[in-house]
Parts: structure tokens; C-alpha cells; sequence
């Protein structure tokens, strides 16, 4: 994410016109773009709130929407930025719930005209306040079992930011990737405490260096800056590292929200109730998710293997195990 965009804590884009319906009434046949805020707890160059964060910009640019965003929100002035776009008249609300989940919901209920759908581990309230989760744990499991045929030291590690069950899941799918192929392998876990410090994700990943391991998943950005210190291979999530460590991350599991945008952007158009859970639009077989990786780098079989694996995440034969307990 370029630099030019992080112009302050409250920073906007906007395009389009407003819109000139409210409620959740249907959209007429030229009404103006969907008026959408996002509201981002953590830097827009922040994988996660990038995947958000483009997804916005490129509906803005077909012209189904008028986003606006502020960055770098904590949880204390979450629940007022959440009022003050209701205020002013945005129909759609994109963001997290995570560090207030009791807030937001209270919030919802304040403003029944307005649309919020937000990443959540909770569940739905009422008509209109609908969740997501991030659910890219299919690519972190495909992933994981190239890195089972790699390592040559038997240990692997992955650096999370908080163990929610979010995160809890995605990294054990990528140790149950590693062991289904490798059930000798050694996981090494390291929780950073933050959803954003990128200096500390990299002391974490050197520290699993030191303790052994010559694989790394980067659930948090600033992993694989340790991984290319050390001149070792790292995994990304939820954006494609490889063009900014081309030598490094060799795989990565990649959630597209665009998906999810593009129903919660329908049920309000529709005039349909957003209370509900968006999660299940992106998953792999609904191509909300997938792996990339740099052919050639696995050994050719364990590409085989992943392939096949993945031929049968999308036909719905296999489902990678979703488990939310803390890794460790």
C-alpha cells in the first residue's frame, strides 16, 4: 500500500454522489453509487485492512459505491466513528468488530437504517448488523503442506497477532497442512499482542529462527522481514508478499473481500436485511479465497499433492478442519 494515502488518522476518499434513498429501501434503476464508509482499527497498509481497503476503492471505481474511510481507529473511538458515519448518512458500514463487539452491537441497534457488516467472531444482531469472518485457512492448509516437503530442519513457525479464534484457526490449518504431510515436523507458535507492529512480528520470527525453524507462516506482516534476514523461506496471508520478497515468501493465503462486499452491497440494494453471516463468500470453493506460490520452489511431487488437494477444496470433497482453539 503506497504511502501517499496514509494522510491522517481520519483520512477520506470519496467518489460518486450521495445517495438519495434511505433506509434499506431498493436502489431505483439510476440511483446514485451506495453511500459506504469503512472504518479500519489498523493502518489501510495493514494486510487485512488492505484486502478491505481495495476491495472499497475498486467497487468505488466501477461506481457501485461512494466510500469514505478513516484509519488507525482504537477500540475507545470505534463506536463513535461507527455513529458519526450513521450520521452522515452512509448506508453501508464496513469494518471490525473485534475489540468491541459488545459496542458495535449496541451501536447497530441505535441506527436501524443503516447497514453494518463487520469481521467479527460473533455472531449476527438483528436486520442490520451482519459479520464476516477471514476465512483463508484452505491456502494457509495448501500452503503448509508444500512447506512439510521443504523444511530440512523438521521445524516450521508461525507468527499471529492475537489468538482469537480467527487467527487460532488459520494457523492451525497451516500446521494440520504441514503434518499431513510431514507428521514428524516440529510448530513453533508466537503471538505478537497486537493486530499491527511489524518491528515486533520480526523479533518474533527470529526468535523462532533461533529456536530451530527454517519455515515461517506470517499471519502478521513484518514476518518475513526476519525470514529474508536470515535467508530463509516464509509463507504470506491475505496478500500475495512474494513481489515485495521475491526471493523469500515462495506461498501465500489469500483472502479476496471483494466477495463479501459485493453481497452485503447487493442485500442493501435489495432492500434485504444484512443481518446474517457473510463468512461462507470467502471460502476457496466460492472463490473468495486461494494459494498462490512460485512453481518450482517445492519439490515437484509436494506441488502434485497440494494441487490435487486443492482440485478437491473446490469441489467440495475436502474441507480443510476448522479449529479455533489456541494453537500450541
Amino acid at each position: 500500500m503506497t504511502k501517499d494515502i496514509l494522510i491522517s488518522r481520519r483520512a477520506v476518499i470519496a467518489s460518486g454522489i450521495a445517495l438519495g434513498v434511505s433506509g434499506f429501501a431498493p436502489l431505483a434503476r439510476a440511483a446514485a453509487p451506495l453511500k459506504v464508509a469503512g472504518i479500519h482499527a489498523s493502518p489501510v497498509e495493514n494486510a487485512w485492512n488492505s484486502c478491505l481497503h481495495k476491495a472499497l476503492q475498486d467497487a468505488a471505481k466501477d461506481g457501485a459505491i461512494e466510500y469514505v474511510f478513516s484509519e488507525g481507529v482504537s477500540g475507545t473511538d470505534y463506536p463513535r466513528a461507527m455513529r458519526e458515519y450513521a450520521e452522515q448518512g452512509n448506508k453501508l458500514i464496513i469494518g471490525e468488530a473485534y475489540a468491541v463487539e459488545k459496542e458495535a452491537r449496541q451501536v447497530a441497534a441505535d441506527y436501524p437504517d443503516t447497514a453494518f457488516v463487520l469481521g467479527s467472531s460473533g455472531e449476527q444482531a438483528g436486520d442490520n448488523f451482519g459479520v464476516f469472518g477471514t476465512w483463508n485457512h484452505d491456502g494457509a492448509y495448501l500452503a503448509g503442506m508444500l512447506a512439510g516437503k521443504m523444511t530440512k530442519s523438521n521445524v516450521v513457525g508461525s507468527v499471529g497477532a492475537i489468538p482469537i479464534p480467527e487467527v487460532n484457526m488459520l494457523i492451525n490449518a497451516f500446521a494440520a497442512g504441514v503434518k499431513a504431510v510431514n507428521p514428524d515436523a516440529k510448530h513453533l507458535v508466537s503471538f505478537i499482542g497486537t493486530f499491527f507492529d511489524p518491528p515486533k512480528a520480526r523479533e518474533a520470527g527470529l526468535a523462532q529462527i533461533d529456536a530451530g525453524a527454517d519455515i515461517l507462516f506470517g499471519e502478521r506482516i513484518g514476518t518475513a522481514d526476519a525470514a529474508k534476514e536470515r535467508g530463509i523461506k516464509s509463507v504470506g496471508s491475505l496478500i500475495d508478499y512474494t513481489p515485495r520478497y521475491p526471493d523469500t515468501v515462495f506461498a501465500n493465503a489469500m483472502w479476496y473481500f471483494r466477495p463479501i462486499l459485493n453481497a452485503a452491497i447487493a442485500d442493501v440494494a435489495a432492500g434485504k436485511p444484512v443481518g446474517r453471516n457473510y463468512t461462507s463468500y470467502g471460502l476457496m470453493k466460492e472463490g473468495g479465497s486461494d494459494i498462490v506460490f512460485v512453481k518450482g520452489v517445492a519439490p515437484a511431487e509436494a506441488e502434485a499433492a497440494m494441487e490435487a488437494k486443492r482440485a478437491e477444496i473446490k469441489a467440495g470433497t475436502f474441507e480443510v478442519p476448522k479449529m479455533m482453539d489456541e494453537p500450541k
